[in-house]
Formats: structure tokens, C-alpha cells, sequence
């Protein structure tokens, strides 16, 4: 069984790559500008493992990539919210060590339940997962460096509210990054009626204040941006 340093125990988060949709009920989504384009359940883990943890998925994620991107150091506390199975947790505590933590947050228990038990995370002891309401992540206030969202940001509602949860989490100069797929036609992904464009994030952002200050173009078929909240972009516009 995996041994991590503690368990924060709540209600749940969603990941999703969503061109698997179909393995899933899908709801009607909220008309809502910045509501959640798509829901189902991940209830079952080990039917979601063989997509999320399907070893093709590394050549065009790119995780390795997208975390130098990041540019994470050694002791830094991070969050990987809508974990799902794992994919990048293991990689973000490989960076940040046996002194930085990694929260892995969901709203799905047997997603977290899979995370502690998984064999190939028994090295890991920095590890901490999270139970998260829908509307609020439960995370920490005032500790977090970075809060990774890998295809989960089109799966939350009344995202600007949400947004004030994220903000109170992170330390003076922390960020959020947001990956999630390209419009058009791909081979990966939701379909397109699911899709949260790029330019819709970065309004969205820049309407409750945060500011873009890194993009890359490093993956193939998603964008990858990095936000500055608030009160951090007035600091960095001040000086």
C-alpha cells in the first residue's frame, strides 16, 4: 500500500481527457459563460487507468516537457487538481522531492483511493490527497507555488468564483497553469462542443483580474498557460 504524509479528506474532483467522454454518461452542461461544458463521473478507476495511463498519452503530453516548462524547484509545494489516476503527480514529486509536497486533488474518493494504493507510488512520501467540494478545491490557504490544471478547467462551474478559492491558496508569487485541448479536429481529445478555447481561458482569467505571463506551444494538440493572480500582477505592474 502507498504510504504518503497525510490525507486531507473531503467530497472530490473531476480530470478528464475528453475524448474518452464516451466511456463515461455525459449531462448537459450548465448554460452558465463560465460553467462547466461537460460532466460525467470518473467513479471507476480502473476503467479510466487504461486511457489516462495509456502509455501513448507520453508522446504527445509531453509530461516531462511540461514540467521544465513549469520551471518547479526542489521543496516547492504544488497541487495537481483533478489528479485522476496520477499521471502528473508522480512527475511533480519527483521534482519537488522529499522536501516540497504534492497535493493530488479530485473530487472522485476512488480516484484518490487509487492514488494511495498505487504500487509504482510507494516511493513517494511527499504526496498528500484531497478530498475537494465541486465548487472549492480544499486546499491549503497561502502555501501552494503552483496549482496544475490538466484538462479539468472545462469541467468546473461558475469558474470566476472558483478562481477566488485558487488565488488564497497559492503564496505571494504563486501561479496557475492551465493545459487543455485545441479547437478542431484532433486526434486526442473531447469533442469540440466540449472544448474550452484558449482565448476563452485567457479572457476568463484576465476578467477576475490574473494576468498570462508564460504560454507555451510546446504540446501538440493543447495549450499550456501560466497565470499570475491579482494582487501578484499589480506587484509585478508596480515595480
Amino acid at each position: 500500500m502507498a504510504r504518503f504524509d497525510g490525507t486531507i479528506r473531503r467530497v472530490g474532483f473531476w480530470v478528464a481527457l475528453g475524448a474518452w467522454a464516451a466511456l463515461g454518461a455525459v449531462a448537459a452542461a450548465a448554460p452558465g459563460e463560465h460553467d462547466a461544458t461537460v460532466r460525467h463521473a470518473f467513479e471507476d478507476p480502473e476503467r479510466w487507468v487504461r486511457v489516462f495511463e495509456d502509455p501513448e498519452r507520453d508522446t504527445w503530453q509531453k509530461p516531462r516537457t511540461v514540467v521544465r516548462v513549469l520551471g518547479l524547484d526542489e521543496g516547492q509545494t504544488v497541487a495537481d487538481l483533478g489528479a485522476g489516476t496520477g499521471y502528473f503527480t508522480r512527475y511533480l514529486a519527483s521534482i519537488v522531492g522529499r522536501s516540497g509536497t504534492v497535493y493530488a486533488v479530485d473530487v472522485e474518493p476512488a480516484m484518490l483511493e487509487f492514488i494511495r494504493t498505487r504500487e509504482d507510488f510507494r516511493e513517494f512520501r511527499n504526496i498528500v490527497t484531497v478530498e475537494a467540494d465541486p465548487d472549492d478545491p480544499k486546499l491549503p490557504q497561502g502555501e501552494l507555488d503552483l496549482i496544475l490544471v490538466v484538462d479539468t478547467w472545462h469541467h468546473i462551474d461558475d469558474r470566476l468564483a472558483y478562481l477566488e478559492h485558487l488565488e488564497r491558496a497559492l503564496v505571494p508569487s504563486g501561479r496557475v497553469a492551465v493545459i487543455d485541448f485545441h479547437e478542431g479536429e484532433l486526434p486526442v481529445g473531447p469533442p469540440a462542443g466540449h472544448k474550452l478555447p484558449r482565448d476563452a481561458v485567457v479572457a476568463e482569467f484576465e476578467k477576475a483580474g490574473w494576468s498570462l505571463v508564460t504560454e507555451s506551444t510546446a504540446l501538440p494538440y493543447q495549450y499550456l498557460l501560466v497565470f499570475l493572480p491579482p494582487a501578484a500582477t499589480v506587484s509585478s505592474s508596480s515595480n
